[in-house]
């Protein structure tokens, strides 16, 4: 029988697909560095129990559904398997661990090329040669686990294999408590009708298989679906109210989105590890100094134009430039490092990567000319305050000998994490995607509202009584300002030039850009904006 450690190994591997995260992002989710995630990954080193606490709380599971196996852990991430109640503990994890060996008893006559080396030698190895993820065989390993290398290998190995799919169909039953009831099933097949067509059965088990590929596709469709229904709920509440007129409606939507994104962002925390603190005490340097004056915070924000192009397009060279505009830029800042209680000073000088908050530093000199300063466009020396985002960002640049790390000479930190936001960003980017593919553009605009409006009110805003946060406020907006460094940076390690960067959607670059990035609308796609020509007539 397969360990319990062995199982969340597995468990692991399987949400950070279907999740679309890396390693890296995994070890920065818990606190870790990505040796120590792969070490424990690979069996050189223990999960301890602060680690599965620190596992459930960035995957936004309860602990009881990370350890009752990947099939039910994956299922209560995407909303289709209920979660479980801490009295069903005895009752999941047997099935949820006798449930993953079956891929690997049945799949192994299909290819024999890649099976028949091992098992004969080490039957017990035999499962280590299959996809942890879609059970199918697999000649690659990535941290000591086979693994096909994308979601499109796991679909194409099981459409390979039409028999197999029909294990990990029933998986997911023995989760709920009807599992009893699963035997059972064929006591309806004697009544007249469906005894009359012994098709029916067959048709009914053909489209479990086709779906369990979709599923494997869409790693991104698990968000709340109850906090799904709110958000479109509200959209058809102010659509009848209105009597279906479509300005009418907008302008009721646009005129709430404060209460209501603060609605269903308490309705994402109900059932949550903790609490955040909404109203604690306001630091002095995230204070305004007068009412419509700045506090001490320095976001990052980018204003950069690279000046060899400008000084060739002078001379006369040409250059055929693509405005690009990042997709929701807030929202994706919701994925934010951000701290759970008040601010209290550490004055140790070393960042502390389970924390969040501000930090008092120096940072190094930015000796790249044809790349932006990850600061910005600030031009002075000297002692700033920076937020969590960029001085993780300024750090990240220091590893990749980019620039020499900053020196950290005072933090206001508390306990931090980057899922405060998760379950509410995900929501509203279902609904986005669902409202982009059906023309719905009353719920884009208010998605749009709600996501922008609870970033800009979190602070000293009178718009929003529900919460006072100048801490996120900052975290978020320098999140976006980072997220668009970041694209920038990718461009360049492309090969390509980078022409301009402003605000937080807006990239100029020279190139073929589709090969570094997907043209699109999702989050983690881009659009073009515009193509213009540098050096002649803009």
């Amino acid at each position: 029988m397969m360990g319990v450690e062995e199982l969340l190994r597995l468990t692991v591997v399987a949400l950070m697909s279907r999740s679309g995260e890396r390693q890296n992002d995994l070890a920065d989710g818990l606190g870790l560095s990505q040796a120590q995630v792969s070490r424990k990954q690979a069996g050189r080193q223990h999960w301890s129990l602060e680690d599965i606490d620190g596992l459930a709380r960035h995957f936004g599971l309860h602990y009881l559904d990370l350890l009752a196996g990947p099939t039910h852990a994956v299922g209560v991430l995407h909303g289709s398997i209920p979660a479980l109640r801490p009295a069903d503990l005895a009752t999941p994890i047997p099935p949820a661990a006798a449930q993953l060996p079956l891929p690997a008893v049945q799949l192994p006559a299909q290819p024999p090329q890649a099976s028949t080396p091992r098992p004969p030698v080490q039957p017990a190895d035999a499962p280590t040669l299959r996809c942890v993820l879609c059970g199918q065989p697999c000649g690659e390993e990535v941290d000591g686990f086979a693994q096909h290398l994308s979601a499109e290998e796991c679909a194409a190995a099981i459409a390979a294999a039409t028999p197999a799919p029909a294990a990990p169909v029933p998986a997911p039953a023995p989760v709920p408590p009807q599992l009893p009831a699963a035997p059972p099933t064929p006591e309806p097949t004697p009544a007249p009708e469906a005894g009359a067509d012994p098709a029916a059965p067959e048709a009914e088990s053909v489209p479990p298989p086709a779906a369990e590929p979709t599923v494997v596709r869409g790693p991104r469709a698990y968000a709340s679906g109850s906090l799904i229904d709110q958000i479109t709920g509200r959209v058809h509440e102010a659509l009848q109210e209105c009597s279906g007129d479509l300005e009418a409606a907008q302008a009721v939507l646009l005129k709430s989105a404060i209460p209501d994104v603060m609605t269903f962002f308490k309705a994402s925390r109900v059932g949550g590890r903790y609490e955040h603190s909404e109203f604690p005490p306001t630091a002095d340097v995230l204070k305004k100094r007068t009412q419509k004056g700045a506090d001490e915070i320095w976001e990052g924000r980018p204003k950069w134009r690279n000046p060899h192009v400008f000084k060739a397009a002078k001379q006369g060279e040409q250059f055929e430039v693509t405005a690009l505009d990042m997709n929701a830029a807030y929202l994706s800042a919701f994925k934010s490092w951000l701290p759970i209680g008040q601010l209290r000073e550490d004055t140790s000088g070393v960042h502390d990567r389970k924390k969040s908050g501000v930090h008092l530093i120096t940072p190094a000199e930015w000796e790249h000319t044809d790349l932006p300063n990850p600061l910005g466009n600030r031009m002075e020396p000297g002692e700033l305050w920076v937020t969590e985002s960029t001085l993780r960002l300024l750090l990240d640049c220091a590893r990749d000998n980019l620039a020499d790390a900053p020196t950290i000479h005072r933090s206001l930190v508390s306990g931090g994490t980057e899922v405060l936001l998760e379950k509410l960003r995900r929501a509203l980017a279902e609904v986005r995607k669902t409202a982009l593919a059906e023309g719905d553009e009353l719920t884009v605009n208010y998605v749009k509202s709600m996501y922008s409006k609870l970033v800009s009110t979190l602070g000293e805003s009178t718009a929003n009584r529900d919460m006072r946060r100048p801490d996120w406020m900052h975290i978020m907006r320098a999140k976006a300002f980072a997220n668009l460094w970041m694209k920038a940076n990718k461009i360049h390690k492309a090969g390509l030039q980078v022409v301009e960067i402003s605000g937080t959607d807006e990239l100029h670059v020279i190139g073929d850009w589709r090969q570094v990035f997907t043209e699109g609308r999702d989050l983690n796609q881009v659009k073009e904006k515009n193509t213009y020509t540098l050096g002649g007539s803009r």
